[in-house]
């Protein structure tokens, strides 16, 4: 516990605060406190999507950025920029997995009749087969989670909205 401050004997500074011209600090209104709690959340969302990922990947001997970059390919080969666009991530980060799954024979590049320099990744047997080892646990979980938010026309409703929040940031430019 303690006592009250000792007397220095010095006098209070009760010079007023000086003016910067721009009135008192605004309080936060709404909007702030909903783009603070929808971000914390997002975050929190992404790092238990991240450990679902993982759980999930491992039996197929891969991680979850490698599911992702094979992921991208199964509709057909794509350059890395444009996966990295997809994805929202780096490009760099895209390039650094890309060589790995390439190393490991999951993926390919192939000539990109549309860029000289600009390689195409393609999936090969190997990658189609590890991606197909990790179908039957994914529907699984999927099929509680959706249970979980109430049914699937719930689990569409929370898909939408998070859509229609990424659709927003990418009009704002992010």
């Amino acid at each position: 516990m303690t006592g009250p401050e000792p007397d220095t004997g010095a006098a209070p500074d009760t010079r007023p605060e000086p003016d910067t011209g721009a009135g008192p600090a605004p309080t936060p209104g709404p909007a702030p406190d909903l783009l603070s709690a929808t971000a914390l959340g997002v975050f929190r969302l992404n790092g238990q999507f991240l450990a679902v990922s993982e759980k999930l990947a491992r039996p197929a001997g891969l991680t979850t950025a490698r599911w992702q970059v094979l992921g991208a390919v199964t509709g057909g080969p794509l350059p890395v920029a444009g996966i990295a666009r997809a994805m929202g991530i780096t490009r760099q980060s895209v390039q650094r997995v890309a060589d790995l799954v390439v190393a490991e024979g999951l993926a390919e590049y192939r000539p990109n009749p549309a860029h000289r320099r600009a390689k195409l990744l393609a999936l090969t047997d190997d990658g189609l087969s590890a991606l197909q080892r990790i179908t039957p646990d994914h529907g699984e979980f999927a099929a509680e989670l959706s249970e979980q938010l109430g049914g699937p026309e719930q689990f569409r409703t929370v898909m939408e909205a998070v859509e229609r929040l990424s659709r927003a940031l990418d009009n704002l430019g992010y």
